[in-house]
């Protein structure tokens, strides 16, 4: 159960820092400094903070009207939805050499 507990910490915090990062952006977008990548954002949603930069998106309205993240942050959401239902579903994979 720790390992669980673990998990989740760090999709939290990943989570936070997806959200804080399209603030971030946000606020850099309007007084015209200089900008986190756009591939930033996305690697940040894919190692598991997709939910806190969509949650950052509709809340600072950033980046609502770039198609690749209106549907590629709800795309990667999903696969890791996916990928958490499989791990629950079929538990951990075990490997054996001989």
């Amino acid at each position: 159960m720790v390992v669980i507990g673990i998990i989740a910490s760090y999709l939290l915090i990943m989570n936070i820092i997806g959200f804080a990062l399209m603030g971030i952006d946000k606020h850099r977008a309007v007084k015209r400094l200089w900008r986190i990548s756009e591939s930033t954002l996305f690697v940040v949603a894919i190692i598991g903070g997709s939910l806190g930069s969509i949650i950052g998106m509709r809340f600072f309205h950033h980046k609502t009207k770039h198609w690749y993240f209106v549907y590629g942050m709800p795309a990667i959401l999903v696969l890791e939805a996916a990928a958490v239902a499989a791990f629950i579903w079929f538990g951990p994979v075990e490997f054996s050499i001989m």
